[in-house]
Parts: C-alpha cells; sequence; structure tokens
C-alpha cells in the first residue's frame, strides 16, 4: 500500500465517505496533543503517499460525537488507486475510524464549500436504566416527556431562521458584516420514535453553527419536561440570544448521518424517499 514514489506532474483530489465512533477522541479538528479523527487520518495518508497530506472537512464534530457519513477531500500526487486508498487506510487506522468510500473526483470540489446541507440524529434514550451498551451513543432522560410539545416545538425550527439563541460562542467571526450570519435553514426537523424507550431526533438543514443541534435538543427537552411551551419555545427562537436557550444536550447522542452535495439526493431525503 507504500506509494512507489512517482509522482505524475498534476495534482489529484480524492474524496472519502467516513465513519467514526468520537467516544475516544477529542473531536474532527486536528490538535496539538489530543488524538481527533483528522490527525488519525492525515497520519495515515501521509505515510501511504509520502506527502503531507491536509484533509478538509465537510464540517468539524466535537469530542464524543459520532459519524456515519462524514465526507472529506485531500490533494495529492500519488498513483495509489483508489479502492487500495480504502483498504490501506482501513488496515492502519483504529477500529473506532473507517473509510466507506474513496475516489477521485473533480479538483473543484470541496467536501466543505460544496455541501449543500446535512443530516444529524440526535438519540435520546427515555428508559429507567441506560443500557451499557447504548451509554456512549445516547443522551438518558428520565424525566416523563410531552412527545406533543416536543413536536410542536420541531415544527417551529423548520423554515429560514437566525439560530443565534442556539449558537456557542466560537461559530464563526462574529466581526464580519457580510454573509447570513446565523441564519440557516432547516428544511425538516421530526422525531423518530424507534421503540418505547428510544427517541431519534433528525435535522436536515443547509448548515448548522456551532453546537446548534445539541441546544436545539436541549432546550427542546426542557419544553418536554414541562418547563415551558411551544409558544414559549418560539420567543426563545425569536430573542436571538443564547442566554435565553435551555442547556446543550451531551455530545454523545449526536451522530451525523449524511452530507448532501446533490439536490436531488437532498429532495428526496426530505420527502422520505431517501
Amino acid at each position: 500500500m507504500i506509494d512507489s514514489g512517482i509522482r505524475l506532474p498534476w495534482n489529484r483530489r480524492l474524496k472519502l465517505l467516513i465513519a467514526y465512533d468520537g467516544s475516544s477522541f477529542s473531536g474532527w479538528q486536528r490538535q496539538k496533543h489530543d488524538r481527533t479523527i483528522q490527525g488519525e487520518i492525515e497520519k495515515c495518508l501521509s505515510i501511504m503517499t509520502n506527502e503531507d497530506i491536509f484533509l478538509h472537512g465537510a464540517g468539524r464534530t466535537d469530542g464524543g460525537v459520532h459519524a456515519e457519513g462524514m465526507v472529506a477531500h485531500f490533494d495529492c500526487s500519488s498513483r495509489i488507486p483508489d479502492q487500495n486508498f480504502m483498504r490501506g487506510l482501513n488496515s492502519m487506522l483504529p477500529g473506532a475510524i473507517r473509510i466507506l468510500d474513496t475516489n477521485t473526483c473533480d479538483p473543484s470540489f470541496h467536501a466543505r464549500f460544496s455541501a449543500i446541507g446535512k443530516k444529524y440524529h440526535y438519540t435520546v434514550f427515555t428508559g429507567k436504566v441506560h443500557p451499557p451498551r447504548i451509554r456512549l451513543y445516547s443522551h438518558h432522560v428520565t424525566a416523563p416527556l410531552n412527545l406533543a410539545t416536543i413536536n410542536s416545538c420541531l415544527q417551529a425550527v423548520v423554515g429560514t431562521h437566525d439560530f443565534s439563541s442556539f449558537e456557542n460562542s466560537g461559530s464563526r467571526d462574529k466581526s464580519l458584516t457580510g454573509g447570513r450570519g446565523a441564519v440557516r435553514t432547516i428544511y425538516s426537523a421530526r422525531l423518530l420514535q424507534q421503540d418505547k424507550d428510544c427517541l431519534v431526533f433528525e435535522f436536515i438543514g443547509d448548515g448548522f453553527l456551532k453546537n446548534m443541534v445539541r441546544n436545539l435538543v436541549g432546550t427542546i427537552l426542557e419544553a418536554g419536561r414541562g418547563k415551558f411551551d411551544a409558544e414559549q419555545f418560539a420567543a426563545i427562537l425569536a430573542a436571538k440570544d443564547r442566554s435565553s436557550g435551555g442547556p446543550t444536550a451531551p455530545p454523545q447522542g449526536l451522530f451525523l448521518k449524511q452530507v448532501f452535495y446533490q439536490d436531488r439526493t437532498l429532495d428526496h431525503c426530505i420527502s422520505g424517499k431517501d
């Protein structure tokens, strides 16, 4: 799997589809002293290609957050075949990280800037005793939840809004006057009930701010517990003030499920056909 050292006169861009268990990592983004998803993959790619590789991800996930459909790209001049990249990486990476697909893509493709949408799931376990096998993949909530209130809050989220009330600091440079600020469009927000003790919040949108999904879930769960109603939740959204929102739900329940790059795929997903 090691590169032969032969170099082509042009660079090559490869796209990776990645799944990972974020439990033992300090998030996606490379850090100097901590293990991260980006850092682990870059290290293996550099060994395989004998080049300094920089991996561009579709976004950043925090420590403890998981992914089943993270997308990233990198540039190199290696001649290693696409599928050999996948097999080589999976033979070197820790078992908590797996490359699901690899393909050479158009040089104009960018994992982050070409994305038109993302889908996240957040899992909540509501039974009395949190099973050990899912403790790292779900948030345990024992208080009774009003599902009608939760669904009403989710309906209020759908559409184009300023989500400042659900944005943690460090999400963006707030000194910049251009761009869309904290405005994002949520195409779909719904509650999936897998069984009587497991709830899954699903959000599909054109982009998400730092901790936005976890802040939405934490606040909506407060409404579900009866601390406020759906109208008060809508007022929190309209306030554009993080201090008015509820707590940040813990990271282990969050999964990045899919990143969208084609309108047709996104439309099918929103309509329930994908």
